[in-house]
């Protein structure tokens, strides 16, 4: 198979997929992974598909625009799912938490359906809908205005709406994370709910598959160094190790 053959089945994987990882597709094609590294980076040059740590994703990057709901509900679905299924481990029953916008913590809200009492207040439409089918969960949906691609609730009257609590948990995804540990995300109205969630909680637990290390957007939400747990599938880069564990930050790879 040439080069020109092997990447333009590259781009119809990764776009049937949404995010293809580098041993994926060394497999899928019997090739080196330097090979595989090479097609993915003439491929994001050429704006053809978006570079990730590990892989690529199915839409060119930008520090402005997140990727559409739909991509990124597909997009690393199986890694999700086993952060998942090891983050709710840590959430005993009876507790109260917030859970964020994204599709990792919708993902998280589905795992947390064997748990008993909990009380959550979340300012996404799809994790209330998940979580309220317990008739032993209660489940407060924040105020503001609904964000039609997605289902986030956002804005001023929302993050006046979460400083009314204080939860044991706070449940956060994240768009991107810098190499110097900075979090970050695309609606401004977005990241000062996630703000008002990191204040009023007891312990911050963020989820992020590795996709989000060294991605960009143009929005500082905080810093890694805020939190206390971080859920992810692979070994962050060096630099992000760093803050960890000078921040005494538990990381727990599933």
């Amino acid at each position: 198979m040439s080069q020109s053959q092997r990447q333009l089945q590259i781009m119809e994987l990764v776009r049937e997929k949404g995010f293809a990882s580098i041993d994926e597709l060394v497999t899928h094609f019997n090739v080196t992974p330097q090979t595989i590294r090479r097609d993915l980076n003439q491929l994001a040059d050429a704006k053809k598909l978006r570079r990730h740590h590990g892989g690529a994703g199915a839409e060119p990057e930008s520090s402005t625009e997140n990727l559409s709901y739909q991509s990124r509900k597909i997009m690393n679905l199986e890694a999700k799912e086993r952060i998942a299924k090891a983050l709710v481990k840590a959430i005993p029953d009876g507790a109260s938490l917030f859970i964020n916008i994204g599709t990792t913590t919708e993902t998280i809200a589905q795992a947390l359906l064997n748990h008993r009492d909990l009380k959550i207040v979340t300012n996404n439409i799809h994790v209330a809908a998940i979580l309220s089918s317990k008739p032993d969960f209660t489940v407060i949906i924040a105020a503001g205005e609904v964000r039609h691609r997605d289902g986030g609730i956002v804005g001023e009257a929302t993050s006046d709406f979460i400083g009314q609590f204080q939860m044991d948990f706070g449940i956060i995804g994240i768009s991107g994370i810098s190499m110097n540990g900075s979090l970050l995300d695309f609606d401004y109205r977005e990241v000062r709910v996630a703000q008002a969630i990191i204040e009023h909680s007891q312990q911050i637990i963020l989820a992020a598959d590795h996709t989000k290390f060294g991605r960009s957007a143009m929005v500082k939400l905080g810093n890694i160094s805020q939190i206390d747990h971080l859920y992810t599938d692979l070994t962050p880069p060096a630099e992000i190790c760093e803050i960890l564990t000078t921040n005494d930050i538990s990381l727990h790879i599933v």
